[in-house]
């Protein structure tokens, strides 16, 4: 899809400087991309299947479509399988994904890659059905090596139960839900500079995130931050884009972004006074135990 161009000089845009969309943030946001060639390759190499269709009868057609529609089904489940790992691995509290889908492209893999070596027209005899069966068990053994396996459990943080981590997970997900919710809007807007402002609120959100994960007691107080408010900021932002898209309203990009550094400025000020409580309660942590080592005369210099 075309972009438009945005940027301090651009009409319509404001004097203030803005960043430009290949900034840290915005890379972040978009969340990491591993395996890419890896992941083309799999699309791309089913292709010539296209070709060799056409060239025989309407078995063979049939045949090398269907090995064509399998292949290609197992790659978008192994991409989709790749970026469910990367957003596991990010995560310090994460439950491991509902579908193996790594594992099923494997065997849709192998399943493809037996219907294109199979011939059709072959006398039906024990070889002609045995080697595409063996090379669709290498097929997939191949993929599970070049893509590895599924999480398999659910990544539990240091010191916290399973059921603290079930709640912090299903309520990151949430939020991850409302801030794929709210990238996806302004990409429609194709304006550099306002994709770019929504990338840095990500950002800051998951801050917030972080703080959540490195200690779940957080999650009561900012719960309503990652729920409601970004629920807020998604409907917002869905509303914007419809109403910039149809009419270019300066106006109203002026609010939306002034919401936007409100709203920021809010989670970055939560975000800092969770990480304030936790050390508040480090330092009594410290001070019980100090005033029990001092009791029990074990403090260096008691005698």
């Amino acid at each position: 899809m075309a972009e438009r161009f945005g940027g301090r000089y651009s009409p319509g845009a404001d004097a203030r400087p803005r960043p430009e969309p290949d900034t840290p943030d915005l890379r972040r946001a978009r969340g990491p991309d591993p395996m890419r060639a890896r992941r083309n390759l799999l699309f791309l190499a089913p292709v010539p299947l296209l070709f060799t269709a056409f060239s025989g009868g309407a078995l063979e057609l049939a045949t090398d479509l269907s090995a064509l529609a399998v292949l290609w089904g197992g790659a978008w489940l192994t991409s989709e399988g790749v970026r469910a790992q990367a957003a596991f691995d990010a995560r310090a509290t994460a439950r491991r994904p509902a579908i193996p889908r790594k594992l099923f492209g494997a065997v849709l893999t192998g399943t493809g890659v037996a219907l294109a070596t199979l011939s059709p027209g072959a006398p039906a005899d024990a070889g002609a059905v045995l080697a595409p069966a063996i090379f669709g068990v290498v097929a997939a053994a191949l993929h599970v090596l070049a893509f590895g396996a599924d999480p398999l459990r659910d990544k539990l943080a240091a010191g916290v139960d399973a059921f603290q981590s079930g709640r912090v997970a299903r309520v990151l997900d949430e939020g991850e839900r409302h801030l794929t919710a709210m990238r996806e809007a302004i990409l429609r807007t194709g304006d550099r500079a306002l994709i770019a402002r929504v990338a840095r609120f990500e950002a800051t959100v998951r801050e917030m995130f972080a703080r959540v994960e490195e200690d779940p007691r957080d999650l009561t107080a900012a719960r309503r931050w990652l729920g409601v408010y970004l629920e807020g900021a998604r409907n917002a932002t869905v509303k914007f884009t419809d109403l910039w898209l149809r009419s270019r309203d300066s106006d109203a990009r002026v609010q939306y972004e002034a919401f936007l550094d409100d709203l920021e400025a809010n989670f970055a000020a939560r975000s800092q006074t969770l990480l304030q409580d936790d050390r508040s309660d480090l330092t009594v942590e410290i001070e019980v135990l100090r005033d029990r080592l001092a009791r029990e005369g074990l403090l260096p210099g008691d005698k």
